[in-house]
């Protein structure tokens, strides 16, 4: 199926070839905005975990207890993320976008005061919900304000950057402020990013919306978010407890159901929140498919690598950070490139490019040992290959929305980040565990990179031939 990709000229897509667009003061002001915004909720997953330990010593949680922390966030953060890209759809984007913001300000307050453990989940269930509207609202307003073509390539590429760099320096900056200030300031950062990010949308921000303002369709509503909740708890769970536990095969077993129900709900609705043909598009299939793949196997080798370089090497936690850092600068060098490559050889081309040099540089932390020179190794291998994670992170980004109308781009923008939370969700649970539990660490280790490699190099053949046919 080929894919119209021609645009209007617009001031945001003006190029002074062979360079990138040039952006006007205005159109940089909104980049800031929803790319803090999107840093904000990426800083918010990462932020957190090195705190862990004082939190719960702070307000008496168990260790077993503390997945909430992480769950009780990923659970309406992921749920939500396609009712919320619809609502913002019929109901206005900008108004939804400014609503979670608010939310997820007001959330990172409470949870900075916290004064028990209920207190504290409650303030991270709301930052879910809250990163639910802002992550596809977001997407969908920076991809309706600028046009199809290169001016929307650098715009996402941008915003790529700092999504990737907005995990890794909340690894770093978590020990950090840990160490310095406590456990609360990790959540008090997040409640300065959105006291400043705040007063500055409403000016900025063009309010979008589909013209004809359909029905939502609460029968596919309620069947997609309980179904979404129902896995990502599953698998949540099942990280830490693994999936032997009777809720864990209930949840898996239920979200199955209901996400089987929402297909033939959506099948039969006169105003689906998802629609079917567009999920035929070769483009949306196989687009998220790469963006599944990317994220879920990535997290799980930073997951795997923190066990490596801590519990073989001896490496602290800062020092960890640190090498994680390397991955966050070269992650700007490559979403400064990123758009060039995606404007020489298409979306499409980048998007198995990535998803190959990914596999291959994961492949060559099979030779990690228990010698010092490994942590050099780990180093270069997880800083390269985040640089084509983060191109795969854009290329899938622009493939899933090319040629989608701007009144489907929020359901368009809620498939990608759907699957980014998915992604991010399932990795750790499916593979993650395995480094634990297959006799020695570093025998584990070795087991979850070469099934990681394997997962993504298929992908990217698959992905190759099943868009073979389309212009992106």
């Amino acid at each position: 199926m080929a894919i119209d990709t021609t645009t209007q000229t617009s001031p945001a897509a003006v190029t002074a070839a062979p360079g990138l667009p040039r952006l006007s003061t205005r159109d940089k002001l909104v980049l800031f905005v929803l790319c803090a915004a999107q840093f904000m909720v990426a800083l918010d997953f990462s932020v957190l975990n090195v705190a862990l330990p004082a939190l719960g010593r702070d307000l008496g949680m168990s260790q077993s207890a503390l997945q909430w922390a992480v769950t009780a966030f990923a659970l309406p953060s992921g749920g939500f993320l396609l009712l919320f890209g619809r609502a913002g759809d019929l109901f206005g984007r900008r108004r939804l976008f400014l609503a979670g913001l608010a939310l997820f300000g007001a959330a990172s307050l409470l949870s900075t005061l916290a004064w028990d453990p209920a207190s504290f989940l409650a303030g991270r269930a709301l930052q879910g919900l809250g990163a639910a509207a802002i992550v596809p609202t977001g997407m969908s307003l920076l991809t309706t304000t600028f046009p199809e073509g290169p001016a929307r390539d650098r715009a996402l590429g941008i915003s790529g950057t700092l999504l990737s760099l907005g995990f890794t320096i909340g690894m770093v900056a978590g020990g950090t402020l840990t160490d310095t200030f406590g456990w609360r300031s990790t959540m008090a950062l997040l409640t300065l990013f959105a006291l400043i990010v705040l007063p500055l949308a409403p000016g900025l921000l063009p309010e979008s919306r589909t013209p004809d303002r359909p029905r939502l369709d609460v029968p596919g509503a309620i069947t997609v978010t309980t179904g979404l909740l129902s896995l990502i708890y599953a698998l949540s769970t099942a990280a830490d407890h693994g999936f032997g536990r009777a809720d864990v095969i209930a949840a898996l077993a239920a979200g199955l159901v209901l996400l089987t129900a929402f297909v033939l709900v959506e099948s039969r609705s006169a105003a689906p929140l998802v629609s079917l043909p567009m999920l035929r598009r070769r483009t949306v299939a196989w687009g998220n498919i790469g963006g599944l793949v990317t994220f879920s196997m990535m997290s799980t080798i930073v997951f795997v690598l923190t066990l490596y370089l801590q519990e073989i090497l001896g490496l602290s936690a800062f020092e960890t950070g640190l090498v994680f850092g390397f991955q966050g600068l070269l992650s700007v060098v490559a979403g400064t490139l990123a758009p060039k490559v995606i404007g020489r050889l298409g979306a499409r081309r980048t998007l198995v490019g990535s998803l190959t040099g990914q596999g291959a540089l994961t492949a060559s932390l099979l030779l990690l040992g228990t010698h010092g020179w490994s942590v050099w190794l780990a180093t270069a291998a997880v800083a390269l290959a985040s640089m084509c994670h983060l191109g795969a992170i854009i290329s899938y980004g622009l493939t899933v929305t090319s040629g989608v109308p701007d009144e489907e781009q929020g359901l368009a923008t809620g498939l990608v980040t759907s699957t980014q939370q998915v992604g991010i969700t399932v990795g750790i649970p499916l593979l993650g565990v395995l480094a634990t539990t297959s006799g020695s660490l570093l025998t584990g280790v070795h087991t979850v990179i070469a099934l990681d490699t394997a997962i993504v190099l298929g992908a990217a053949l698959l992905i190759g031939l099943g868009l073979r046919r389309s212009r992106v």
